[in-house]
């Protein structure tokens, strides 16, 4: 007696109409949140430039920081627009090969947007990991700097 379903008896995986709708629509936002996230980065680099001009006209007036604050801010917003580039490259090529997969029945492009949907959540995973990692040192190193300021009280 065989109890599978229908759906079991293959090997691969079938779309069916609903499917290729809510894929299609998927498609839509991810395309449209990626466009948003290049936006964004747009800005980030706008951002990034103006702290550099301005940190640089303002480092004859900053004691504290010689080279001017400007240039360490903007070359953090630098680091930080490229990192975000990455998983919004990866979501926009999703977005754009499921579109051409749901459009023309295309395979190949139905795998490729999977690989690249793939992509953007390991990237977005590790990133977070490297991310809890440097909160829990910075917590540790806060406390131990808290530890070390309270021996310096008496």
């Amino acid at each position: 007696m065989d109890n599978q379903s229908p759906f079991e008896q293959f090997d691969e995986l079938r779309i069916d109409a609903s499917s290729k709708l809510f894929l299609a629509e998927a498609a839509k936002w991810t395309t449209f949140l990626a466009i948003l996230g290049y936006i964004g980065i747009g800005f980030m680099i706008l951002a990034a430039v103006f702290m550099m001009f301005v940190g640089a006209s303002m480092s004859s007036y900053n004691s504290v920081m010689p080279m001017g604050g400007g240039l360490v801010f903007s070359l953090i917003y630098l680091v930080i627009a490229a990192l975000y580039f990455i998983p919004v490259n990866y979501l926009y090529r999703f977005g754009s090969h499921m579109k051409t997969a749901v459009n023309s029945n295309n395979q190949a492009s139905l795998t490729q947007a999977f690989e690249y949907l793939k992509s953007h959540y390991k990237f977005i995973g590790i990133l977070t990991i490297i991310m809890v990692g440097l909160y829990i040192l910075a917590i540790i190193a806060g406390m131990f700097m808290g530890i070390a300021g309270m021996g310096n009280i008496r």
